[in-house]
């Protein structure tokens, strides 16, 4: 299982799903409509790293971060 957190004004809970790479986790989280808006324009974090590949794979226990785009002075 990889666990999900959705940071800033995504606003929801951790989850966990079954997944082996970033791609197969999108597809799983283009299914709910209120996340499915942020995917396009959110950062992605596994295990606190940066990554820009969807072909990432991840293991079991591994903590992926959607980091939506915030603003603040």
């Amino acid at each position: 299982m990889v666990k999900v957190e959705f940071l800033g004004p995504i606003g929801k809970s951790p989850i966990e799903v079954e997944a082996s790479t970033l791609a197969e986790l999108a597809e799983i989280l283009k299914k709910d409509p209120e996340v499915a808006v942020w995917l396009e324009q959110s950062a992605v974090a596994v295990n606190d790293r940066m990554v820009e590949s969807l072909e990432v794979k991840l293991d079991s226990g591994d903590r992926v971060s959607l980091l939506p785009p915030v603003c603040g002075g």
